[in-house]
């Protein structure tokens, strides 16, 4: 089978209801972005930065995949498929994939504040100041910041460089370094990309579908039959 690479962004679980930066005119939920999603907004205010996450936690408890999550899962019958997604929820996981690389970190895991080793899964949607790891330091979001590195985009690299075909799906590509994936394509690559809206940047190859997710996962699905 064809090594199937799916880059996924905000745009992908729209449609399950969950907001996207863009619809935010850069504030997300009344909170500018350096104050919730910095490592110095949690220096500054950790207490703010944790009821933040414990609300967009809460938020997708009681989200779930839409057709476009469904229908990437389904696409594991025909193809390889490996997902590398910008976003920070299991929706994907939810829906069926079992290859989900996520780069900005996971909403629904905690880590230790001295040990980044030691992650935790939470079956509830509340973290809390005095949370402690097993070495005694407080938990905090399992998310990468802005300002903080981004450790699994290493781990993208080959698989992009790797890929058969690339499907980009509700990434607008100008958030950095995950926009940089796309140019890890082998020359020649098809590359499909699936948004409202032509993200502003040159993909020689690209092929664009110009629907939300779920409209767009559909004619992806019925375009692929052709590269089986």
């Amino acid at each position: 089978m064809k090594k199937l690479v799916i880059l996924s962004g905000a745009g992908m679980s729209q449609e399950s209801g969950l907001k996207t930066f863009r619809d935010m005119d850069g504030l997300w939920e009344n909170h500018r972005v350096e104050d919730v999603s910095s490592i110095e907004g949690w220096y500054r205010n950790p207490e703010l930065v944790m009821n933040f996450y414990n609300e967009r936690r809460k938020q997708l408890f009681d989200c779930r995949p839409n057709p476009g999550h469904f229908g990437i899962a389904a696409l594991k019958k025909d193809f390889e498929v490996q997902i590398i997604t910008q976003n920070v929820d299991d929706l994907h996981e939810r829906a069926g994939s079992t290859k989900v690389l996520h780069l900005h970190g996971e909403l629904r895991k905690v880590r230790s504040t001295v040990d980044p080793e030691l992650i935790y899964t939470l079956n509830h949607w509340e973290l809390k100041m005095g949370d402690k790891c097993e070495k005694g330091s407080q938990l905090r979001p399992h998310i990468v910041w802005f300002g903080e590195a981004v450790p699994a985009f290493q781990e993208a690299l080959p698989m992009m460089q790797q890929a058969e075909i690339v499907v980009v799906i509700g990434s607008s590509l100008q958030v950095y370094p995950a926009a940089g994936l796309i140019n890890y394509a082998s020359p020649g690559v098809p590359v499909f990309v699936i948004d409202p809206v032509r993200p502003n940047i040159y993909m020689k190859n690209a092929i664009y579908i110009e629907e939300k997710a779920s409209k767009g996962v559909e004619i992806l699905t019925e375009q692929l039959e052709k590269l089986k």
